[in-house]
């Protein structure tokens, strides 16, 4: 059985709190929902050089793959935004390698909310079928 939507945009609002970002000032949280329904949390952390920098959704990912996960159903990004923010480009390419076409829930703290396929977000991805 899945998280409750409302639980996972909790835990995505809640860990946002946490998140690293003194150069931004533009704080992420993310919560990836694997196939058994735990939530996996992460936040953004920025680096100086911001090159190090990792988003809140890669944070998820790789918090939930260390923990065994590998099957994932959904994710919830939130940040304190009036526009929805989506994953940038590179947390695109980690979802959907390690996730596939998942459903990705957009908030904000006003209350708005879009829910989108991977594939709409990241059309025609790069992944292993290519390295055949």
């Amino acid at each position: 059985m899945g998280a409750d939507l409302r639980e996972l945009i909790e835990a995505a609002c809640g860990v946002r709190r946490n998140a690293h970002a003194p150069y931004s000032r533009f704080q992420v949280g993310a919560a990836l929902e694997d196939h058994q329904g735990r939530i996996h949390t992460g936040c953004n952390v920025e680096n100086a050089t911001y090159g190090l920098t990792l988003c809140a959704e890669r944070v998820a990912v790789f918090k939930a793959v260390s923990e065994g996960a590998r099957r994932f159903t959904r994710i919830v990004i939130a940040a304190d935004s009036m526009e929805l923010t989506p994953p940038c480009g590179a947390c695109r390419q980690i979802l959907w390698e390690f996730c596939g076409d998942l459903e990705v829930v957009l908030v904000n703290l006003q209350g708005k909310q879009e829910v989108l396929a991977l594939g709409d977000l990241f059309p025609r991805p790069f992944d292993d079928a290519f390295l055949d």
